[in-house]
């Protein structure tokens, strides 16, 4: 695979761009270049300094020729594992969509099918600019393994756990805790810091009505322990908020329970949360918890979550895709537009007024990069153009007919950026896509293979869609 700085140390130089850094000063380079040795951004300025600076080496330099060069977008909740259902579960209440749809076609997976799943969806991922993502939760992470490091992007991979729960597939009802526990320490063991450092593993908690306090805890310990993440669907619905008050005999709904039990740590990453009030956006913040907001699920199955209160917290929000039965377009770059919008019609819906002000640009620009970063415990390496860091970066041509005039970068960015402006994604150092084409996956065999292996799946998990039309 080309690198955009071989392993061998050599120099490359991305320069002639627009270069939005994301970092604390967020700084932004209209004639700007970047210099890349190995998998590290080892310079960043402008081109002219850049090019005089290293003049004397012996360097490929590529010229971008005023495209816009950012951090590649971190997809902080999405499940790999469901690409293959992408369309099955439209339309449909929810007990409908999980208890059979989505709970038989995961429970009957195999480890090629999420492998295959992942390779779709790590396809369209990269098409919209993500670098790196976060795992919320499947089968077979080992199949999720393989298809990351052939992809050749950045993952927080993470099994689905649940000990417990009514309706749940007989596969999945028979797992004790410590079963739970021990497959995540072995998983951990297998595939954490492999592909390069590409890989993380995380603990998983699919939902707070799946698990015993016991799971909790032993979840909890063994993450602080391994130093490594949690991922959790938190307060979705109202019904979640009813359950835990009727079943744990509380008087108060998941995020205010979780603390009580002292379950909520900063490695924590609750996705969803849509259901909270002000003191549990209080305690999400006080504890340190990050959360994924996916306003298009959000919008499709559970409703408005209180991002503005959250940010206001000082809450770490990041964005997220969710899955394809709950999201059929896996594109980063739609979430940032429906973010800002979504989150400027609630404050219509809830004071009867607009403040077009709030939820501005760079606030969402920083949900995928440098808030990503943080959501992912990988910050200290990625979410930002500098020195020092990791190079995964994406190129966007903005000169087309969605997004010309450019008055303003960032909002352009935000407001106009389609996935069709995406040309370019370099993770790691290395190029996985170039002029729109992925270099790491030969894309025509893997939708071919996904066609076959989700009409398969389908068959053995007995799940039949039926028609709308009259179809002759």
């Amino acid at each position: 695979m080309e690198t955009a700085a071989q392993n061998n140390g050599s120099l490359v130089i991305l320069h002639n761009a627009v270069i939005v850094t994301m970092d604390a000063q967020s700084r932004v380079f209209l004639k700007g270049a970047v210099a890349i040795r190995s998998d590290t951004i080892i310079a960043i300025g402008q081109s002219a300094d850049i090019l005089l600076k290293f003049s004397s080496f012996s360097a490929q330099v590529i010229d971008l020729h005023g495209q816009f060069l950012l951090p590649g977008f971190i997809n902080t909740h999405v499940h790999t594992s469901q690409q293959l259902g992408r369309g099955i579960a439209d339309d449909v209440d929810l007990l409908t969509w999980l208890h059979h749809r989505v709970w038989p076609y995961e429970s009957n997976m195999s480890e090629e099918d999420s492998y295959i799943s992942a390779l779709l969806c790590g396809i369209e991922l990269i098409h919209s600019g993500v670098t790196c993502f976060a795992e919320a939760g499947g089968q077979h992470v080992s199949g999720m393994a393989r298809a990351v490091e052939l992809l050749g992007i950045r993952a927080c991979l993470t099994e689905s756990i649940m000990d417990s729960g009514e309706g749940l597939p007989e596969s999945w009802a028979t797992r004790t805790t410590e079963e739970c526990i021990q497959s995540q320490k072995d998983l951990y063991k297998k595939h954490h810091n492999t592909a390069d450092g590409r890989i993380k593993v995380w603990f998983g908690i699919r939902q707070i009505m799946n698990a015993t306090d016991n799971l909790l805890m032993k979840t909890r310990d063994m993450a602080k322990e391994l130093e490594t993440g949690i991922h959790m669907h938190v307060a979705e619905i109202p019904y979640e908020n009813q359950h835990v008050v009727a079943t744990r005999e509380v008087d108060h709904g998941t995020v205010a329970y979780l603390n009580s039990i002292n379950f909520l740590e900063k490695n924590l990453l609750a996705a969803h949360t849509v259901w909270v009030n002000k003191d549990e956006v209080d305690i999400l913040s006080n504890a340190g918890v990050k959360v994924s907001h996916c306003p298009a699920a959000a919008m499709r199955m559970l409703g408005f979550a209180p991002i503005r209160e959250m940010l206001s917290a000082g809450i770490c929000v990041s964005l997220g895709t969710d899955g394809a039965p709950s999201n059929n377009r896996m594109s980063i770059v739609d979430e940032m537009y429906l973010a800002s919008l979504i989150n400027k019609g609630r404050e219509v819906f809830a004071k009867g007024t607009t403040d077009p002000t709030i939820f501005p640009a760079e606030t969402i620009l920083k949900m995928v990069t440098i808030n990503g970063a943080k959501s992912v415990l990988w910050d200290k390496e990625i979410g930002s153009l500098e020195v020092g860091k990791k190079a995964d970066m994406i190129v966007v041509n903005p000169s087309s007919w969605s997004m010309m005039p450019i008055h303003d970068c960032i909002s352009s960015l935000v407001y106009s950026m389609r996935t069709e402006n995406m040309v370019s994604v370099i993770c790691n150092g290395r190029w996985i896509m170039k002029d729109k084409k992925i270099l790491t996956v030969d894309e025509a065999e893997v939708l071919d293979a996904a066609k076959h292996a989700s009409i398969e799946l389908l068959r053995r998990a007995g799940i039949q869609i039926p028609s709308r039309m009259n179809v002759m």
